[in-house]
């Protein structure tokens, strides 16, 4: 006799609880098995004994795995005849194909989108403007910095990226440019250091700097800066700032730079002032602080 089922809230975020599901299924072989055996054929239980028997596997082994995908409401758990059996959920059997498709294949399951991790695109808008109209916007490094001079002596394939905290790394920046101020962090910050210490081509240069600590992972890109992949136009609303810097303790992709060469260029236009933007990814940030060793203490 088959007791009380559980059954999933099919309403309540669905493209959740299927990138759940297929994180949980891809964790073991048998689990994916056992899930795609449980959801085949009308049947709707199927006691531990017969899923041992038929995938040939120790009952102990059908056991765990059913029990895995149970205790997170992939399947029901139910006794028939005094033996334990696992049965399909109707929001599971529904999306059956969609999580095996997701649980083969790892990319396609991390850049699902979910309310928990939301895809981000991050559109550039191509800006138009008359010939002979006021544009000057340009990239630079840390080697075109005034302020930076020292970071000249101190070759890129010389140092070894070991990311710092941001804080600490934050404070040394301040401490390079002589920029005593203090900077919360909070959600909605349009940057998170601006100063008017930073010289370039001989003068100061109103700043604003984003830094992104060591918790983000692997090659930066728009969707990365910021909950909804905004925090490089936040930046540029730093109507103050006729500089912009992003920094980050790995590679910084393309798409970054040319995302602030089109917000520099509007900026140029519309104020009709040189604005200067550039990133200093993990390589130049291990580089400041062989050059300014005392900075970072």
């Amino acid at each position: 006799m088959a007791g009380p089922a559980h059954v999933t809230d099919c309403r309540s975020n669905p493209k959740d609880q299927i990138a759940h599901a297929a994180e949980i299924i891809g964790r073991s072989d048998h689990e994916r098995d056992v899930f795609k055996y449980i959801y085949r054929g009308q049947k709707q239980h199927k006691k531990v004994s017969e899923i041992a028997k038929t995938l040939k596997l120790p009952r102990t082994r059908a056991l765990d795995a059913g029990k895995a995908l149970a205790d997170n409401g992939i399947v029901t758990r139910v006794k028939i005849d005094g033996e334990t059996a696992y049965g399909k959920d109707p929001f599971y059997r529904q999306h059956r194909s969609k999580i095996l498709s997701l649980v083969k294949n790892p990319k396609k399951l991390k850049a699902y989108p979910t309310k928990t991790n939301p895809s981000i695109t991050v559109r550039v808008p191509k800006i138009v403007f008359p010939r002979g109209f006021f544009i000057r916007a340009e990239q630079i490094t840390v080697d075109g910095v005034d302020s930076f001079e020292k970071v000249k002596r101190v070759s890129p394939g010389s140092v070894q990226v070991q990311p710092m905290k941001e804080k600490k790394f934050k404070k040394g920046f301040q401490r390079i440019v002589g920029e005593k101020g203090k900077f919360q962090d909070w959600g909605g910050e349009k940057n998170d250091v601006f100063t008017t210490r930073v010289k370039i081509r001989g003068k100061r240069v109103p700043t604003a700097i984003a830094f992104k600590g060591p918790g983000k992972k692997g090659k930066l890109t728009p969707k990365m800066m910021g909950k909804n992949g905004d925090q490089i136009q936040r930046l540029f609303s730093s109507s103050a700032a006729d500089a912009y810097l992003v920094q980050y303790w790995s590679q910084i992709d393309e798409s970054i730079v040319e995302q602030m060469k089109a917000l520099a260029v509007a900026r140029s236009a519309t104020e009709r002032q040189k604005i200067y933007f550039g990133v200093i990814d993990g390589v130049d940030s291990a580089r400041l602080i062989r050059a300014y060793p005392k900075s970072f203490r």
